[in-house]
């Protein structure tokens, strides 16, 4: 899933699209998280540990720097990714145009639809041949937050609604994004990195 990510042109700036209630319901900015509460650090994010969540970190081979968080919960698989944005406009709008040419581009099938957090992508793209051919179902969805972008994949049983998507939107909404005061370009992914105490502390 780690393939699909934003582009690094310039762009019309655009409006931030998030949820009304983000500031207080999530995803929470540092500023606004609850700082005694025991998140697992994993720099650009902070995950809140709870029963039967098991955290993964995505490794680009080459450079050995993690490029995503994916999280097991409830039967469905979510994969969330910080970028650094602009401070009064948002990403998702063009990102989203992004992910579905791609998703076309692999003969895949898209769908823009209002969720939870806004417009979010739900598609249907195939698997590779070594994969036995087929498709799998996934969720794109995007929160602008101030000076970042939060992107996740739903994927599993929340990709197909009821109480399995309810529980993956709770977790999503649960994220603590990091931005730091380092200046970084829009689009440039916040930095990730492994807990401090290792990876067992992202198991509750």
């Amino acid at each position: 899933m780690s393939d699909i990510t934003p582009d690094q042109q310039d762009v019309t700036e655009q409006p931030k699209s998030a949820p009304a209630d983000r500031a207080t319901a999530g995803p929470l900015d540092e500023s606004e998280a609850n700082a005694v509460r025991p998140y697992v650090d994993l720099g650009g994010v902070k995950i809140l540990p709870r029963p039967d969540l098991h955290l993964r970190l995505e490794v680009e081979e080459g450079s050995k720097r993690v490029v995503a968080v994916g999280l097991d919960y409830a039967g469905s698989t979510l994969q969330v990714q910080p970028f650094a944005a602009p401070r009064t406009s948002g990403l998702w709008h063009e990102i989203r145009q992004q992910i579905v040419d791609q998703i076309h581009k692999q003969g895949g099938t898209t769908t823009v639809v209002v969720g939870p957090f806004g417009p979010e992508v739900r598609a249907e793209i195939p698997l590779a041949a070594e994969q036995a051919g087929g498709s799998r179902i996934a969720r794109f969805i995007g929160v602008d937050g101030p000076r970042w972008f939060l992107r996740g994949v739903i994927a599993g049983s929340g990709a197909a609604g009821g109480d399995a998507a309810a529980q993956v939107e709770d977790l999503f909404r649960s994220i603590v994004v990091v931005r730091g005061n380092t200046p970084m370009p829009p689009r440039d992914l916040i930095p990730l990195s492994m807990p401090a105490t290792g990876p067992a502390a992202a198991q509750a």
